[in-house]
């Protein structure tokens, strides 16, 4: 079983759907930049497994990587807290 598959059974439907959304974000901005998950991986500083693992929103992946290869194509994240907090 991979790391990704134990973190999904942990975690809600909303977020998995979230991760999902963020990795299709980041393969949308990488195409269009007209790059390659190779070049992205080597900006990034990281596998180019791990590009691919983050586009396919596979929830076991780093954040810091997911925030990481949005930044790279000028993509923010920012958090939306729940109604009444």
């Amino acid at each position: 079983m991979t790391q990704g598959k134990r973190i999904s059974a942990d975690i809600g439907g909303d977020a998995l759907h979230s991760i999902r959304e963020l990795g299709a974000a980041a393969r949308l901005a990488r195409t269009t930049a007209g790059e390659g998950q190779a070049a992205a991986a080597a900006r990034l500083g990281v596998h180019v497994q791990t590009i691919g693992r983050i586009e396919a929103g596979e929830p076991g992946v780093a954040i810091g990587h997911v925030l990481g290869l949005l930044a790279l194509y000028g993509i923010g994240v920012g958090l939306q807290q729940p109604e009444g907090r």
